[in-house]
């Protein structure tokens, strides 16, 4: 996949979601929700279907009556689970957090980094909690960035040096999230791989 088919399936799946999220009149943001599901993801835990609906429901304010009456909810983020996780897996590191792409103004997509990071250290404390001050140095020093950039504000002039900041910022999280996954999971073993005796 060319790096222009891949920015343009990335920008079609924050669609989706969106579209989704206004559909449910959702008061959160679709950013954090994702970020929200890699940091548990990526700090350890996996999540039965009903346990991550609730999850999701909780995010986005829904009654659960209405989460049962909608026909794609539960369909929508049993996927949506699935190719994160599949995603943070990948050993082509083509992970990418859910944003929206360049055609938004650079606000937007700054609140939905900042949604992002605030989602995915949520995560992080629900799933790993304590034991985050015991990981390595370079962990702890991470989510003290993260912490940092969660807290920007959001009211960005758009300029050149600006977009290059997001883009970077962007990239440093991205990696960040794939630095935490690769701490906190054990590598996936090839299929059909026999387990080894000790």
């Amino acid at each position: 996949m060319s790096e222009t088919d891949s920015a343009a399936a990335r920008a079609a799946e924050f669609e989706r979601w969106a579209n989704l999220f206004t559909a449910h009149r959702a008061f959160s943001h679709p950013s954090e929700l994702h970020g929200a599901l890699c940091g548990r993801l990526a700090t350890g835990a996996r999540m039965e279907d009903e346990a991550w609906l609730a999850t999701v429901r909780e995010h986005m304010g829904l009654a659960e009556e209405t989460a049962e009456e909608s026909d794609e909810l539960a369909p929508f983020m049993a996927n949506a689970y699935a190719g994160t996780l599949a995603q943070l897996q990948a050993t082509d590191m083509s992970f990418q957090p859910l944003l929206p792409d360049d055609d938004y103004a650079i606000e937007q997509r700054l609140e939905a980094l900042i949604a992002w990071v605030r989602g995915f250290l949520e995560g992080m404390a629900v799933t790993a909690g304590a034991s985050l001050g015991e990981a390595p140095e370079e962990i702890r020093e991470l989510i003290e960035d993260m912490v940092a950039i969660s807290q920007l504000s959001e009211d960005e002039e758009s300029d050149d040096e600006s977009e290059q900041q997001l883009l970077e910022i962007t990239e440093y999280v991205r990696l960040g999230a794939l630095a935490v996954f690769t701490e906190f999971n054990e590598p996936e073993k090839p299929k059909g791989q026999a387990p080894t005796l000790h």
